[in-house]
């Protein structure tokens, strides 16, 4: 076995923020070097030269590779000539992409130190929401319901899961419960915050005619109690009952309405509810 294969390379991500967006450019590219043994080391809210000096220092005793994220150019260039001074391998991942925009714009950027930081809070905050809304779909699970954003709560076909999943990915935590025929609610939807439920309601020609495409496409009979016409009168009947029980629930007809159209009215709803600001509603 030769040397470059026991060998364990060692990339050093400078970054004004938390390096997040870097390390997963990095990680991404990395995919190509699999054979080969990688240790990222991150350094965080790098934003003085003496800090930056102090990291490039211990990377070239380590013989490693310098990556970094820079808003203020200033800064960059010292990085890049201490790097090339010490005859580091380096890459400044940010310096020209700002330098093509400040082309394209016709002025010059910038430098706000620690810019990327609410991108990557941003990106976490959807990751995170969107974990939590599949893992509460359809009432798989009503642990830690009081973390949701909002809660959907309807029978089956009322687009529960496809809002849930389109307003996760905005951000928002969603849990949605199925109302079944004659079946009584958990408890544990009584004992949150009330203001995030949401009901959803559909007429019954509508609900009829997407369940009986439903059972279609997965080559079940259309002609069963699930798409008649009275089941579903029951369903719906049981569901306003429900919803006449519980009138701090907002009801929300989906009728014929566009998904994102839902979406945007339910966050109105709640962000109305809640007192939050309208930059929430998109």
């Amino acid at each position: 076995m030769s040397d470059s294969e026991n060998k364990t390379y060692t990339i050093y991500i400078l970054s004004d923020s938390t390096g997040e967006t870097a390390a997963t450019m990095i990680r991404a590219a990395l995919v190509q070097y699999s054979s080969k043994d990688i240790n990222i080391i991150r350094c965080k809210n790098v934003r003085t030269e003496t800090q930056a000096e102090a990291i490039i220092e211990e990377c070239f005793e380590r013989r490693g590779m310098l990556v970094y994220t820079m808003a203020s150019q200033l800064l960059r260039n010292k990085i890049r000539e201490m790097a090339s001074g010490k005859g580091l391998p380096y890459f400044d991942l940010l310096g020209p992409l700002l330098g093509t925009l400040d082309t394209f714009f016709g002025e010059h950027s910038e430098s706000h130190v620690g810019a990327l930081r609410a991108v990557d809070e941003r990106y976490f905050k959807r990751i995170e929401a969107i974990e939590y809304t599949v893992k509460h779909d359809d009432g798989k699970t009503f642990a830690e319901l009081d973390k949701a954003d909002i809660v959907l709560v309807g029978i089956s076909r009322t687009s529960k899961t496809p809002l849930s999943i389109f307003l996760s990915h905005k951000g928002w935590k969603v849990a949605n419960v199925p109302l079944v025929l004659d079946t009584p609610l958990p408890e544990e939807l009584f004992k949150i915050d009330q203001r995030r439920i949401v009901g959803l309601i559909i007429d019954m020609d509508s609900l009829q005619r997407i369940r009986k495409s439903r059972l279609e496409k997965f080559g079940q009979d259309p002609g069963g109690e699930y798409a008649s016409m009275a089941h579903i009168a029951k369903e719906i009947e049981y569901a306003e009952k429900i919803f006449k029980q519980n009138r701090r629930w907002p009801v929300f007809n989906v009728t014929e309405r566009a998904l994102e159209e839902n979406a945007s009215e339910i966050v109105r709803i709640i962000a109305a509810r809640l007192g939050l600001p309208d930059s929430v509603i998109f």
